[in-house]
């Protein structure tokens, strides 16, 4: 198990290696067109040190990359620096100083995803939240933070929500235990907006919305939740998030990745329909 910036150093490093064969250059040409030492092309490229945003953007011009977005992933890899020129793929920059790095790791990887897949076994996903739900889950997460910075990490759950309105949209897929939709988070009245959310969101096209009912018995998901984020253009890129309370831990190896996968699938299969969920959750609302 590995921490996000060390992933995205040896993915982004070995991305950038590919590029550079494929530009036909050594180490030592690459280096030579950004004025370099051949030895920082090298770190960089087996992910044994940082690389800054403005160097990926000096390389990739050295490789003469065209595909625009394939670049701005790159980019983004780079780190949580914050500096790209994308500033629908920077807006949490104005939170730096409130957000932890792990923080801004999930989110710079969130808002570059093209699918995202997830299991939830205690609370809606961040991405599903209302602004009332997500105060009430940030305020039991994270008891005794003044007022100003709640409303700051709501607005940051919110602001993520973006990636659904986006064009084109992250696909979304969701797993839900049932646990998720007994829990009365935030009393009656927010609980019940946020089921209504929740049928809402199950109406785009993009999303995949699941529950996983109490009578499906023991299953993998047990172990606890977790998100699996899928990029575009760069193959083998996936990356598994396990949440803890202070930090996150990513999984990157091809082994991990398929048994998270399949576990994602096997959960699928054994909760409900789309159809049926809806149904599931319109059956809660009515009696809230």
């Amino acid at each position: 198990m590995q921490y996000g910036p060390a992933v995205r150093r040896r993915r982004l490093g070995a991305e950038l290696r590919a590029l550079r064969g494929l530009a036909g250059l050594t180490s030592s040409q690459a280096a030579a067109k950004v004025g370099w030492h051949q030895s920082k092309v090298s770190r960089i490229e087996t992910g044994r040190s940082g690389v800054k945003a403005t160097d990926v953007r000096l390389l990739l011009d050295a490789y003469e990359v065209k595909d625009a977005h394939l670049g701005e992933l790159l980019v983004a890899l780079a780190g949580a620096d914050d500096t790209g020129a994308s500033g629908r793929h920077h807006w949490w920059k104005a939170y730096r100083d409130l957000l932890p790095a792990a923080y801004r790791d999930f989110i710079s990887l969130e808002a570059q995803a093209s699918w995202v897949r997830t299991l939830e076994t205690s609370v809606v996903p961040g991405l599903l939240q209302t602004p009332d739900y997500a105060r009430a889950v940030t305020r039991a997460a994270l008891g005794g933070l003044p007022d100003e910075q709640v409303d700051a990490l709501v607005e940051v759950r919110l602001a993520r929500q973006d990636v659904l309105r986006a064009e084109p949209p992250v696909r979304l897929s969701v797993v839900l235990d049932e646990a998720v939709l007994r829990r009365s988070v935030g009393g009656p009245q927010v609980f019940a907006h946020q089921l209504a959310r929740l049928q809402e969101v199950a109406q785009l096209p993009q999303v995949r919305l699941q529950v996983l009912p109490f009578s499906s018995g023991e299953h993998v998901g047990l172990i606890g939740p977790f998100v699996i984020f899928s990029f575009p253009n760069i193959a083998d890129l996936d990356v598994v998030v396990l949440d803890h309370l202070t930090s996150s831990l990513y999984l990157e190896r091809k082994e991990d990745l398929q048994a998270y996968v399949e576990a994602f699938n096997t959960l699928q299969e054994q909760a409900l329909s789309p159809e049926d969920s809806e149904d599931f959750i319109a059956g809660l609302s009515d009696g809230a």
